[in-house]
């Protein structure tokens, strides 16, 4: 008898740690699914994630920023679900990493429209731009678009009819001033500003802060702002119905966040929500 009493006890010591072990681990699953894990880059996109960051906290959850160096990463982290959603780039952007990576990427909720240019250190007025001049543009197609729509819309090149934002080198009909372009990836634009024969650089506010420059001291500035061309947050398919995401885009879309944005980035960037 006092065999098995002994072993009865011992089996509710076990089963007594084993249901505490599970609640441990169910704390812990818990826990995890309340971490949002958002890839982005550099301010401003940053600062937006830690205020949103902030404010998520009311409705139980915390986002980790995965901060990376480059526009490559952040998409790979997200189509790879290593990450939740990222905070880095415009739609036209995120569509032409879907068609290269045959990824499922989905823009969720514009957050704000960067204030981009041309930026020149000779030449304060276009119209003393000489003949021949070079003129650095973006190497990705959405962005390239975009740079061009602003030198048409300016005079300084004439588009072909109803391209619009998609045009390319290739769309330009007439090139009154011969200008010659230089072709550069987006993170190193800022480093032709000042080269020889380099007339103008186009830019982000973001790139061109390391220069200590904002789109104040820009000799060109994009007058017509295209929404799909705002920064926005980003899931993916099979979790842009995720509690997590709908968590997300309320903090990022909060009366704090646009407070902050039109407060401490008033200079180099429009709310877009």
């Amino acid at each position: 008898m006092m065999r098995k009493s002994w072993i009865g006890l011992l089996l509710v010591v076990v089963m007594v740690l084993m249901a505490g072990c599970g609640s441990k681990t169910a704390t812990k699953d818990e826990s995890a699914d309340k971490v949002i894990k958002v890839a982005s880059h550099m301010t401003p996109m940053t600062d937006v994630v830690e205020k949103a960051g902030e404010v998520i906290k009311a409705d139980g959850y915390t986002i980790e920023l995965v901060q990376v160096n480059d526009n490559i990463q952040y998409n790979e982290l997200l189509k790879n679900k290593e990450v939740d959603a990222n905070f880095a780039q415009h739609e036209p952007f995120m569509m032409k990493f879907n068609e290269e990576k045959d990824a499922n990427l989905v823009a969720i909720q514009k957050i704000y429209n960067a204030k981009v240019g041309f930026y020149s250190k000779k030449y304060k007025d276009i119209t003393t731009i000489p003949e021949g001049a070079k003129v650095a543009l973006p190497n990705d197609v959405s962005n390239e678009g975009r740079a061009l729509a602003i030198l048409n819309e300016a005079g300084l090149i004439t588009l072909k009819e109803g391209v619009g934002f998609d045009g390319t080198i290739k769309d330009i009909v007439k090139n009154p001033k011969k200008l010659q372009w230089l072709s550069v990836d987006l993170l190193n634009l800022a480093e032709t500003y000042g080269e020889d024969n380099v007339a103008l650089v186009y830019n982000y506010p973001t790139y061109i802060a390391k220069l200590n420059l904002t789109p104040k001291d820009a000799v060109l500035l994009e007058k017509t702002v295209d929404d799909r061309f705002a920064i926005s947050l980003v899931a993916r398919e099979d979790n842009k119905d995720s509690a997590k995401i709908k968590a997300l885009k309320k903090a990022m879309t909060s009366k704090e966040v646009r407070d902050f944005l039109e407060k401490e980035h008033a200079d180099t960037l429009l709310p877009a929500f």
